[in-house]
């Protein structure tokens, strides 16, 4: 990966701002993800990421951390929060921006244990394909304390397959519809294409139950995102 990521979040928190970071997907058209937004405080953030931050609780893990913006308002509220990220870029911004306890490491490299998880702005998307949900639903659990919890929301995207009679042009015999390719770039270059997973909460409650941990709806969201607890 050349972390294009990180160096946007740097080029910002640097005072070089000059344009915005570019996405797509294999079933989407690109778009702008405003580098701006991933700066955000408390207020502007959607009533998802709100309701996470109001429930965690106790030692916190920000997986994906970015720019440090959950890790900072859990850290003015005097919650003990470490942030890991695998974009170098994006755990320096988070340091200098007064984010305590930072490392680039990738979740499945984590050994320490918490009592509230957190994977927000599309935290499934790591697990990357539905076939790797498990393995990585069992080392998240593996990180909880005794009473801990995990805190993910996702999308379910069914929707983006919709005609225009109301039916679905799913391919039955294709992946299942929430895996898709990501695309990023930022100032011309192009980063490495990467799998990105949205899963539906339905599939993601069978998912827990195949390893032990209870899945509860905690929020839905204006667009068919949801906030999901797990324990």
């Amino acid at each position: 990966m050349k972390d294009l990521f990180g160096q946007a979040l740097l080029d910002y928190q640097n005072g070089q701002f000059s344009e915005d970071i570019i996405t797509s997907t294999n079933i989407s058209d690109e778009d702008d993800l405003p580098i701006s937004y991933l700066f955000r405080d408390y207020k502007n953030m959607p009533k998802l990421e709100q309701k996470a931050l109001k429930l965690a609780k106790g030692t916190i893990l920000d997986v994906g951390c970015g720019a440090g913006s959950h890790s900072l308002y859990l850290q003015e509220k005097g919650l003990s929060v470490k942030a890991i990220d695998i974009s170098k870029g994006a755990i320096e911004v988070a340091r200098h921006r007064g984010v305590l306890n930072t490392e680039v490491k990738h979740i499945l490299d984590e050994t320490d244990t918490f009592d509230t998880v957190l994977l927000l702005m599309n935290g499934t998307g790591i697990f990357q394909e539905l076939s790797q949900v498990s393995k990585y639903l069992k080392h998240l659990k593996s990180l909880l304390n005794l009473n801990g919890q995990i805190l993910i929301d996702s999308s379910d995207i069914k929707y983006m397959y919709e005609d225009d009679d109301g039916g679905f042009w799913i391919d039955t015999n294709a992946n299942y519809y929430g895996e898709l390719d990501y695309f990023l770039s930022y100032k011309g270059k192009k980063e490495v294409p990467m799998k990105w997973l949205y899963l539906d909460f339905d599939t993601l409650k069978l998912a827990c139950e195949t390893v032990g941990l209870h899945c509860e709806l905690v929020l839905e969201g204006e667009h068919f995102d949801y906030l999901a607890r797990l324990y």
